[in-house]
């Protein structure tokens, strides 16, 4: 089996970092059956917040740069003189065929394994090179409060799916799938929530993500809508101004600002329960406004 040499790095335990710590973790044993649970121990998070952070931080998910590192060093061993064959790469790197491997290499590196072997004097990218190919994103002005705040709980009436990284541009239809259904019955205040958790069966990646209002605890439930019990709960509080330009790519910014880097670093212990966005009523996309992220922490 392929192994990582050891280049004098620091151990993971050693490493504060929480996504630094579990990404050491993957450089060092790439090539062991690794899982999103494993990742997420090396961590200390549940594998929700874990995937949450890491995906947020390095735009991809835990296993998706998993994969990223091992073909990074698959590439590595067929620029060697005595490359191994393609199959015992292809089951070293986790594919359970050679035509499986054969597949993700080229979509990787442009060319076969086969021809990549023949070649040796093609660039070997980094893992990172091979994670972070997409442009970066635009910075924006998230400002957080000064210290966690605590928040009643509250019940939600809304309409939700379950998404990954790879459907999560679905989102916004679901908005669409409440606004017929807005005013509802027994509604409080006129502001909106996107309420995140994780699915019951952790799935990696994947999250549950409803678009909803609040409503009164004695309201009936409104028909063709989910009920969500919202606990009371002390939250990381983070705020956006929004401007005129298109919306999605000043929250993916927002996101990856707060779930890779702002909260990795808060020094909190993240709580089990939904996180939230707030938008105030009137909020539009494509006008000015405001938006508020509710981050559950541990009092």
């Amino acid at each position: 089996m392929l192994g990582v040499m050891d280049d004098g790095a620091p151990s993971p335990t050693t490493i504060a970092d929480p996504l630094e710590r579990a990404m050491a973790y993957v450089e060092t044993l790439a090539f062991e059956p690794l899982t999103l649970a494993d990742l997420a121990a090396v961590a200390q998070l549940s594998p929700y917040h874990f995937a949450r952070q890491f995906s947020a931080r390095y735009g991809l998910a835990p296993m998706a740069f998993v994969r990223a590192r091992r073909l990074g060093l698959a590439a590595q061993a067929l620029a060697e003189p005595k490359a191994p064959p393609l199959v015992e790469l292809a089951f070293d790197s986790g594919f359970e065929s050679q035509e499986g491997f054969t597949r993700a290499f080229k979509r990787a590196f442009g060319v076969s394994p086969g021809r990549y072997r023949r070649a040796r004097s093609a660039p070997i990218p980094t893992p990172m090179e091979i994670v972070m190919s997409d442009a970066a994103l635009t910075a924006v002005p998230v400002t957080q409060e000064a210290a966690p705040v605590k928040k009643p709980g509250f019940r939600a009436a809304g309409v939700s799916a379950v998404f990954d990284e790879s459907s999560k541009a679905g989102i916004p239809a679901l908005w669409r799938r409440l606004d017929p259904h807005l005013p509802v019955a027994g509604q409080v205040g006129g502001g909106t929530f996107g309420v995140g958790c994780p699915v019951e069966e952790q799935v990696e990646g994947c999250f549950r993500y409803a678009a909803a209002v609040a409503i009164a605890a004695d309201a009936p439930i409104p028909a063709g809508l989910e009920v969500f019990d919202i606990p009371a709960q002390t939250y990381l509080v983070f705020h956006l101004e929004t401007d005129a330009s298109e919306l999605h790519p000043q929250m993916q910014a927002a996101m990856r600002e707060i779930w890779g880097q702002r909260v990795p670093n808060s020094g909190r212990k993240l709580a089990r329960g939904p996180d939230l966005e707030v938008y105030p009523p009137g909020f539009e996309p494509g006008r000015p406004g405001h938006i508020e992220w509710w981050i559950p922490v541990e009092a």
